[in-house]
């Protein structure tokens, strides 16, 4: 408090000290201090000359002005306009209504019963005014500063800030990044979440300074999207951020310091087509300890291990070999898709990798086999039944290849080991036809194994309700696999069946029919196959 002796002065004081500065230096006081935010917007007398140019071409004259007058407080008693360079005549009049019909930005000392009435939102709790704030796009939450003066800060204070699609300018001069700049600049107090997603190219230095800025804020939810350009190099003081919880990238590059040792307190992360080498995007699951959520797209390592003692919830999506788990107990919703088709065959004395994958996931609840990665968990299909039965498995959705019987009995075996199931979501293959098996040794005994399993299982879903088959054709293993469901499951009530083309449908119908029902309330539904499954 003793060095800084000028804030102490009586305010009549220093508005007589910023009456004797340029306009453009009263306003850069606002710079110094939260005490000196405002001072200069309460200036009596205003003077634009030639001292009121900015350094940045962007920013014209006639800005400057507009945003001295939009941002003053209080009286105005003197108004001096002159400028070598000229003012545009349609600029002039809007600078004389200001002048002689200012706005009332003095809060009124009291208001009357009847305008606090009419006034239902200013009086809501200022949480309730944030919320409010928070569920609109940015640019109209600034907007509401011209309300009046009980919101002219409002936006200002909001600790969730979103840049996308729907931050522009109808000022050609005014770009993307001047609008951000401007809501960070003017922002005041904490900064919660920050999301950008613009779809024009920007320049890695604003990225930069931006997060720069978010750093020294405690910045607790991060999310970009990079559109356009070359992947984006994650800035070192961004590893700094220890109380981020929420961590979105796409098209990004991550490459942190030796020194790194994890987000301590993050609980979600997002990896979208990011570029990070195999160990280190290993060692970063391995480091955040409190990591509940990993979402994993379009990556390039072939070899996916996760190491999290606190997961609960993992998407994968990408062109892999295979995925291991290691400290996953509490892992309970996975959804695992692999991209592309993959060279395997049958693995004479080879470990199950079905019995592998589900090993380390006593807990899970929902599964989704996606794409081909049923093929990989087929490989060693032969070798094992399923040592113990996944108890709160309750939701099951796989995409399956009926011209495989490896894949084939790979569902079945996991069938028959998810006692809870109640619900079962089935993908057939679209472009399936009736093919012949091979006679290899190994496909005929997978075939040997999958009839021995449709002949011998009797009533093993007893929780089973709904089932949602897509793209199914009358392909007989199709059918088959129908015909064990439905004998098998006593409870079921809804049977959804999608096909893969309109032609034939009649047909199909007919076939379904005449399948025998363990459960006398089920219902077989056939759908349009341009419709979505909406039941």
């Amino acid at each position: 408090m003793e060095l800084d002796i000028i804030s102490n002065l009586p305010s009549d004081v220093i508005e007589q000290i910023l009456s004797h500065l340029p306009i453009r230096d009263a306003v850069r006081t606002s710079i110094l201090s939260r005490n000196w935010r405002y001072r200069w917007a309460t200036i009596r007398h205003l003077v634009f000359d030639n001292q009121c140019v900015s350094t940045q071409k962007r920013i014209s004259f006639v800005n400057i002005v507009d945003h001295v007058l939009q941002g003053r407080i209080g009286p105005m008693h003197k108004f001096e306009l002159s400028y070598l360079d000229g003012v545009a005549s349609r600029d002039i009049p809007i600078v004389f209504l200001h002048i002689c019909f200012p706005e009332q930005r003095e809060p009124p000392k009291s208001r009357s019963k009847s305008e606090m009435e009419l006034d239902r939102i200013s009086n809501l709790p200022s949480d309730v005014v944030e919320q409010i704030l928070s569920h609109l796009p940015t640019r109209e939450a600034v907007r509401t500063s011209v309300l009046s003066s009980n919101w002219r800060y409002r936006s200002a204070m909001l600790p969730h800030l979103v840049f996308d699609y729907q931050c522009f300018s109808r000022k050609k001069h005014v770009t993307f990044v001047n609008i951000v700049d401007h809501v960070l600049l003017g922002h005041i107090g904490p900064i919660h979440k920050f999301k950008l997603s613009h779809f024009g190219c920007l320049a890695t230095w604003d990225i930069d300074r931006w997060i720069l800025h978010l750093s020294r804020n405690s910045i607790k939810e991060l999310i970009l999207v990079i559109w356009e350009g070359g992947h984006y190099r994650i800035p070192s003081y961004l590893y700094s951020c220890q109380d981020i919880i929420r961590l979105e990238l796409f098209r990004c590059l991550l490459k942190p310091p030796p020194t790194f040792k994890g987000f301590r307190n993050l609980k979600s992360l997002v990896i979208d087509h990011v570029t990070v080498a195999q160990d280190v995007f290993h060692n970063l699951i391995a480091c955040c300890s409190l990591l509940e959520k990993l979402t994993l797209l379009g990556f390039s390592f072939t070899h996916l291990k996760i190491d999290a003692p606190n997961l609960q919830f993992l998407y994968v999506e990408g062109d892999f070999e295979d995925v291991t788990f290691e400290n996953t107990l509490y892992l309970a919703d996975v959804c695992i898709s692999m991209d592309n088709n993959v060279d395997q065959r049958w693995v004479r004395n080879s470990s199950s990798n079905l019995v592998k994958f589900l090993v380390h996931l006593p807990h899970i609840q929902r599964l989704k086999i996606q794409g081909f990665f049923l093929q990989i968990l087929a490989v060693g299909a032969l070798s094992a039944e399923l040592p113990k039965p996944c108890l709160y498995l309750n939701f099951l959705s796989i995409s399956i290849n009926f011209n495989d019987p490896g894949e084939i009995l790979t569902a079945l075996r996991l069938l028959r080991s998810s006692p809870a199931v109640q619900e079962l979501e089935i993908s057939a293959d679209p472009s399936l036809q009736e093919l012949g098996f091979s006679a290899d040794q190994e496909v005929q005994v997978a075939l040997s194994e999958m009839n021995s399993l449709y002949g011998n299982c009797i009533c093993p879903f007893t929780q089973l309700r709904l089932v949602k088959i897509s793209d199914f054709s009358d392909v007989k293993t199709e059918l088959d696999f129908i015909k064990f469901l439905l004998l098998n499951s006593p409870v079921l009530e809804k049977m959804i069946i999608k096909p893969a083309f309109a032609d034939g449908s009649l047909e199909l119908i007919k076939q379904l029919l005449r399948l025998g029902h363990a459960s006398v309330h089920s219902e077989i539904i056939f759908l349009d196959p341009d419709l979505d499954f909406g039941i």
